[in-house]
């Protein structure tokens, strides 16, 4: 059985976390001529790797809903997230490569990258009881 936080806020957020990482890491197989595209270029094998880090988040996705491995799971997603932030400050510091996205929006990706992981570290917490930090039962 699923067992999902108690506190219906956790609860939505890490819902939407599962699906936004399912539904991208799908993408990297729908749509691999993208990520291939905004791989650096220091970086080997760059469909290999577009194709890894579209199963890596597909299983993260899928794990971050089962409860005895949803804090590794979350710890796993944040690892991915950097490990894929030089492909986002690639693109911010080559925008000419990238002219049907503006620049604002190719910086503006750079810190949205820290609010992923803070969602995804936020969303694999244990939940704790009000104010004594107690973790709550699943």
């Amino acid at each position: 059985m699923l067992h999902l936080p108690q506190r219906l806020p956790k609860r939505i957020a890490l819902l939407l976390l599962a699906a936004f990482f399912i539904a991208a890491g799908v993408n990297h197989f729908v749509n691999p001529d993208f990520y291939v595209r905004i791989m650096p270029p220091y970086l080997p094998a760059h469909l290999e790797l577009v194709y890894l880090s579209g199963v890596l988040e597909v299983l993260g996705g899928l794990a971050v809903l089962i409860p005895s491995i949803r804090g590794l799971a979350g710890w796993g997603l944040i690892l991915l997230l950097l490990a894929v932030y030089p492909a986002n400050l690639h693109m911010a510091l080559h925008p000419e490569l990238f002219p049907s996205m503006s620049t604002v929006a190719l910086y503006a990706r750079l810190p949205l990258q820290f609010v992923f992981i803070a969602w995804a570290y936020w969303a694999t917490r244990p939940d704790t009881l009000a104010g004594n930090g107690q973790r709550a039962a699943a």
